[in-house]
C-alpha cells in the first residue's frame, strides 16, 4: 500500500493504473490562509483552481473577496469543474490565482497560472526554491515574495484519516508572483500562523 503524502496540500496521488484518485484531500488549514491575508493586500477577485473542499474559498470569502472555485473532480461547492493544466483563461473578472496546488504536479500548476494571471500566489513546499529545474518559473518570471512560516503548519490529514494528527515535518511558504515584476531581488518575508 503505497503511504500518503505528509502534506496539507490538496494532492491527488496516482493509482497504480496511472489514473489520479478524487479521495486524496489534502485541505490547507484555515490559519495558513489568515496568515496570507495579514501579509498580502489580494485583488478582489480572485481563481481558487485547486479548491477541493473548499478550504481557502471559504477564508477568502469570509473577508470579502469574490473567489471562483474550481477542482479537476466535482468535491460539491464549486463554480466548475475542469482540469486547470488544460484551461485557456481566466475566470471572466478574476484577477488573481490564489492556490495550495496539488504536490505532485505544483511545477507545471505554477507554469500554468504563471500564463495566465497576473498575480499568482502559491501555498508551496519552501524547497521548492531549490530546484535549478524551475529555474524558467523562479528567475525572470516575476517571483516577487516568498511568505515563510516561522513555524511549521498544523498538518490536516487525507480526508476521513482517522490516525494522529500531528504537525507538518515539512516548511512551507506562500509565493508571490508579480508579472512584469523587476524591481530587484526577492523579498523573503517570515509570517506567523498564530495571531
Amino acid at each position: 500500500m503505497a503511504r500518503a503524502p505528509t502534506s496539507p496540500c490538496l494532492t491527488i496521488p496516482r493509482k497504480s493504473n496511472g489514473t489520479r484518485r478524487p479521495s486524496a484531500v489534502y485541505e490547507t488549514p484555515a490559519v495558513a490562509v489568515e496568515a496570507l491575508l495579514r501579509a498580502e493586500k489580494l485583488a478582489a477577485r480572485i481563481w481558487e483552481p485547486a479548491a477541493g473542499r473548499g478550504a481557502i474559498v471559504r477564508v477568502l470569502r469570509e473577508h470579502g473577496h469574490h473567489v471562483v472555485a474550481s477542482d479537476v473532480f466535482d468535491y460539491g461547492g464549486l463554480d466548475f469543474v475542469g482540469d486547470f493544466l488544460a484551461q485557456e483563461q481566466m475566470p471572466v473578472g478574476c484577477d488573481a490565482i490564489v492556490t495550495n496546488p496539488p504536490f505532485m504536479i505544483a511545477e507545471p500548476f505554477v507554469e500554468r497560472a504563471l500564463e495566465l494571471a497576473p498575480l499568482v500566489i502559491m501555498l508551496l513546499r519552501l524547497a521548492f526554491l531549490e530546484s535549478e529545474r524551475r529555474c524558467h518559473i523562479l528567475e525572470g518570471r516575476g517571483l516577487a515574495r516568498v511568505h515563510v512560516f516561522r513555524k511549521r503548519l498544523p498538518m490536516m490529514h487525507r480526508d476521513q484519516w482517522a490516525g494522529k494528527k500531528a504537525n507538518s515535518g515539512m516548511a512551507f511558504a506562500w509565493m508571490v508572483w508579480l508579472r512584469g515584476y523587476n524591481d530587484g531581488p526577492t523579498i523573503i518575508n517570515r509570517i506567523s500562523w498564530e495571531r
